[in-house]
């Protein structure tokens, strides 16, 4: 599937990620998704776990404390209770 998907990852206190990127895995409260570009529009609760972020060769991973993620045809948001990078191993 050409294109990116725009993906915007917001916390209380700071936006943080925006940009785009090739697919985002997330955990749902009724199971983990996938969102690519062009996915159909919905909402979701979300509950703790990881967020992971692909992109080309690259993957970022961020710790995701409760919110919602919003699919639209402009791309993803997820508006998380809490919600920062995981460390590197």
């Amino acid at each position: 599937m050409a294109g990116k998907l725009h993906f915007s990852l917001v916390a209380p206190e700071r936006e943080v990620f925006s940009g785009e990127v090739d697919q985002v895995d997330a955990a749902g409260v009724e199971g983990d998704f996938g969102v690519l570009p062009g996915h159909a529009p919905f909402m979701t609760a979300l509950r703790e776990g990881p967020v992971t972020v692909r992109d080309g060769n690259r993957t970022r991973v961020f710790e995701v404390k409760g919110g919602f993620a919003d699919v639209t045809p402009q791309g993803l948001t997820i508006l998380a209770e809490q919600a920062s990078e995981a460390a590197a191993s």
